[in-house]
């Protein structure tokens, strides 16, 4: 027999957007237009870089890899020759969260410097 113990969870349609690091779809355009080219899709955010050929676009993902392991918070990353799409969301929120307009701003940094 398992042990039971109190859980307890937002009520139907309930909104969640108030719950901790939860983006609201305010939030998330707001942020999106200081983020040029980033969309959101669904329940995440996304972008598309065109890069100089295969070698940028791996260096690039890289460099995408290392901003986002010291975040602790790991996009989807698609690399078709010269592009790289990335596709940010929390998981555990199942949405779009404050850590993800983060990152896809620290991206953005990245990809002025790396694109210059």
């Amino acid at each position: 027999m398992w042990p039971t113990f109190p859980v307890r969870l937002p009520s139907r349609g309930a909104s969640t957007a108030g719950q901790k690091g939860l983006s609201s779809d305010a939030e998330i355009r707001a942020a999106l237009e200081e983020l040029p080219g980033w969309k959101q899709q669904g329940k995440s955010i996304l972008k598309t870089f065109d890069l100089k050929g295969f070698k940028a676009a791996m260096a690039f993902a890289g460099t995408v890899g290392e901003l986002a392991d010291r975040a602790d918070h790991h996009p989807d990353i698609l690399i078709q020759y010269s592009k790289v799409t990335l596709t940010l969301w929390s998981h555990d929120k199942a949405g779009v969260t404050d850590r993800d307009l983060r990152l896809a701003r620290q991206i953005e940094a990245a990809a002025k410097d790396q694109l210059a």
